[in-house]
């Protein structure tokens, strides 16, 4: 299977990076030593605290693998600060919508995208259209609800 390669903000990189610190030399030491404890006090059949524990060990593991699956095909994209008027990976954009609404968005990898807090993916409809774009430009954007046209107002 072929991994894409993916893009995230220094920020976002040294967050994950920290994530996987703690999950591998914190996080699952302590489920290790949990489990032993649960298993010696009751055994492995019929015991929920093992269960339990063995279920708290999947969702480490399979976090560790997942970040370093997304840290090993990563390429870290920092913003070109000779460029203060173009949207790009990282930036800070403010639009106004047709209803007149303004709207900021930060432009990050899928990674480390979280709509409902404006940090949108350069992969998303939103972020594509923005990308490469300048202050003042009209972008049209395809949503469920239908064309949406955005205005540029702001690029840090």
């Amino acid at each position: 299977m072929t991994q894409r390669q993916r893009f995230l903000t220094p920020e976002g990189h040294a967050q994950l990076q920290a994530e996987l610190t703690e999950l591998k030399t914190v996080r699952r030491p302590d489920v290790s030593s949990r489990i032993h404890i649960a298993a010696a006090s009751g055994g492995a059949v019929d015991n929920a605290e093992y269960e339990e524990v063995k279920n708290e060990q999947a969702f480490v593991e399979g976090r560790i693998r997942d970040i370093e699956e997304i840290l090993s095909n990563t390429v870290v994209a920092r913003r070109n600060p000779d460029v203060q008027d173009k949207v790009q990976f990282g930036s800070s954009v403010t639009v106004r919508a047709q209803d007149g609404k303004s709207r900021h968005y930060v432009l990050v990898g899928s990674a480390e995208a979280r709509p409902l807090e404006g940090r949108i993916s350069n992969e998303s409809p939103v972020g594509q259209a923005l990308l490469d774009r300048r202050v003042g430009d009209v972008v049209e954007v395809s949503t469920p609800a239908g064309i949406q046209k955005l205005v540029i107002d702001r690029v840090q």
